[in-house]
């Protein structure tokens, strides 16, 4: 910023000019972490109060400014218009040569946790840093020590000093204006340093502003006279930066003693002018008041802080919803789901107090509406509750039975795009070597199929009532809901295009007699021969090259009607055969050697579906050996996900949102056989 050179008359009002805040990182009391303001979306006034140590008082208002975004840095100009004491101190150090800083007082209207980097007033800011988005600019304040130190202020302001051996003339100076440094910590009171450089100071008569100073006279005067204004000025320097000195070390000492624990007790002693020693017996009185009065069954234990106090709150939580130990162990570790353990029983009120010291936010001993509010804006409850909801929902959905993860193969894509997936083809046998030893050429074809993911999601709340009534079982039950249709999104994806038996890139049916794979008429319903006659038509595929796949069939698919007739044909020991043809076969069951597992699925025959029936059936290869149909997810996310969503003006809750990445899509048509099961 450029120096500030305004010159002016006597008796005029002394100027303000600097940089209020660079953009970078402040720590401030009470924050885990530093604090970036978003320059970009602060709301500036017109007319900022300046302030003295952001105290919230009439006399603590030195003057006004005007705010305005320059360079990636808030610059402030104005003036200070008030005579009382903090308003004569600031400008009588700063003409002695005492560094101020600036610091701002703003209302945070929205606020993120960054763990990564960020760019942020065009700089690159390495996390985790809180990133205040949106903010409205209520004050400036002139401090001692400042939380970005990177911000600096300028006095202009003129002054006399009149030789008390020569009264009636003047010798008018100018002050130079001197760059400072900031805090958010208030300026100290008067230093004893200080009173004595005021009372060694002699006493200067009035000079009427009309006089004019006799230059004559001035040139005669003793030099002794002038030594001792230049004796004066230096012993204020040094008195004013001894005093700012004194006022950094003892803002760094109430830190240290408060470690963020104590922000209130923080904010006062710097205001206040506290010594370390009052604020450690305040520390102590404060302990000592938030212990229990009896000592009766009262256990001691030591508490984890930061990181490991979350990790216990959210294993306490999930215990408390059911999610086993064995489980949490693997996320935890044995030592954190046992200290979880022992505050398994902590009421939803408990946790929201608890994410609130954990964010360093103040809370009031009643619980009401504003210690709700408070608490949602926090970082750790929406981070808490959102990860105890995503265990619970996964438990949920892998303990849902899916058939199609059974008989689809599983890949990755990376866009939500048509992917197509290929596959190379050996085509050509393997030749005799000739006598010198050439090996003939092989070839390869090339064949795809498509895949393509959506998105499938659903909202949830948890509300102001549910954590009055610490109703934590209601809240649960919506994400182990939503795991068990993620896992049956599944089978209806799967089973909702199997049975449409959609058009291939042949522009022929997946299941069609072109292919190969389809049995049709009365003889297809199930039973031993058409059974037999399915595996058959599997055995004999045939590659592009026109040479057998020698894929055998794996699982036999059929609706819950025909369940327990196929288990009674692939498991049963003999069979029972009829009229005269079948008299003299051997009453053994030559379909149990076949190995073929039996997979029962209600969507086969409901009629919701287009295309079910309750007669048809299907053989399928292992998708381990042959392309049979694909399940694709996203990145290899293959899990729903729980976030928290936007809190809702319109609602007095938190909101979550569960969404799932997914596609589902047929490979290779000789990896399956269908029978219709019926006369067309």
């Amino acid at each position: 910023m450029s120096e500030f050179t305004l010159i002016e008359a006597a008796g005029g009002k002394p100027k303000v000019a600097g940089i209020a805040y660079s953009g970078g990182k402040m720590n401030l009391p009470g924050w885990k972490h530093p604090v970036v303001v978003d320059l970009a979306g602060m709301e500036i006034p017109d007319t900022v109060p300046l302030l003295a140590n952001h105290e919230n008082k009439t006399e603590a208002r030195v003057g006004m400014i005007s705010a305005s975004v320059k360079n990636n840095a808030l610059e402030i100009t104005g003036e200070i218009v008030s005579e009382n004491d903090d308003a004569k101190n600031i400008v009588a150090q700063s003409k002695a040569g005492a560094d101020w800083q600036l610091s701002i007082g703003a209302d945070v209207k929205e606020c993120e946790l960054v763990q990564g980097k960020r760019e942020v007033n065009g700089q690159e800011v390495e996390g985790p840093f809180y990133h205040i988005k949106k903010s409205v600019l209520r004050e400036v304040s002139i401090v001692a020590v400042g939380a970005d130190a990177h911000t600096a202020m300028k006095v202009t302001a003129k002054f006399n000093i009149t030789n008390p051996n020569h009264e009636g003339e003047k010798n008018t100076m100018s002050e130079e204006k001197k760059d400072l440094k900031t805090v958010t910590a208030a300026a100290p009171a008067k230093t004893e340093p200080e009173k004595k450089v005021e009372a060694a100071a002699p006493a200067v008569p009035a000079v009427k502003p009309e006089q004019k100073p006799d230059t004559a006279k001035a040139e005669a005067a003793p030099a002794a006279i002038t030594a001792s204004a230049t004796d004066l000025t230096a012993t204020a320097r040094e008195a004013a930066v001894a005093a700012v000195k004194a006022e950094r070390e003892r803002v760094s000492a109430i830190q240290s003693i408060c470690n963020g624990e104590f922000p209130e007790i923080e904010r006062e002693a710097i205001s206040a002018g506290w010594t370390p020693e009052v604020v450690t017996k305040k520390v102590l009185e404060t302990i000592r008041a938030e212990r229990p009065a009896a000592n009766v069954n009262i256990s001691v234990k030591t508490s984890p802080e930061g990181g490991e106090m979350r990790k216990t709150i959210e294993a306490a939580m999930c215990l408390r919803v059911g999610v086993s130990a064995d489980q949490l162990e693997k996320s935890y570790g044995a030592q954190v789901v046992e200290a979880g353990m022992r505050d398994m029983d902590m009421p939803l009120r408990q946790l929201l107090i608890e994410c609130m010291k954990l964010d360093g936010i103040p809370y009031s001993r009643g619980f009401d509406n504003e210690t709700i509010r408070a608490a949602f804006s926090s970082v750790s409850l929406p981070g808490i509750l959102s990860n105890v909801a995503n265990k619970k929902l996964l438990q949920s959905y892998e303990a849902q039975p899916v058939i199609a993860t059974k008989l689809c193969s599983t890949g990755d894509l990376n866009d939500f795009k048509e992917n197509d997936r290929f596959r190379l083809t050996d085509v050509g046998d393997l030749l005799p070597i000739a006598a010198d030893g050439e090996i003939k050429d092989g070839g390869l074809i090339e064949e795809s199929a498509k895949n393509q993911l959506d998105t499938y999601g659903k909202k949830f709340c948890l509300t102001r009532k549910m954590i009055i009534n610490d109703d934590l079982g209601a809240f649960m039950k919506v994400p182990v809901a939503m795991g068990n249709r993620a896992a049956r999104l599944i089978d209806q994806l799967f089973f909702s295009r199997l049975l449409r038996n959609p058009a291939q890139q042949d522009g022929k049916a997946l299941f069609s007699t072109a292919h190969r794979n389809l049995l049709s008429g009365a003889s297809s319903a199930l039973s031993a021969d058409s059974l037999k006659k399915a595996i058959q038509l599997f055995l004999d595929q045939v590659d592009g090259d026109g040479q057998p796949i020698s894929v055998e069939p794996r699982y036999l698919l059929v609706p819950t009607a025909l369940k327990h007739l196929a288990i009674e044909l692939t498991q049963g020991a003999t069979l029972i055969m009829s009229g005269s043809d079948n008299a003299v076969r051997p009453a053994l069951n030559v379909l149990a050697d076949e190995n073929l597992r039996v997979v029962s699925s209600p969507y086969l025959g409901n009629s919701a579906y287009d295309g079910a029936s309750q007669t048809a059936w299907y053989l399928f290869g292992d998708p381990k050996t042959v392309d049979t149909w694909e399940i694709g997810y996203l990145k290899g996310k293959r899990t729903p996900t729980v976030e928290r969503g936007e809190t809702d003006f319109n609602t007095l809750g938190l909101w979550f949102r569960v969404y799932f990445d997914l596609g589902v899509r047929e490979q290779d048509h000789r990896g399956m056989v269908k029978a219709i099961g019926a006369a067309n």
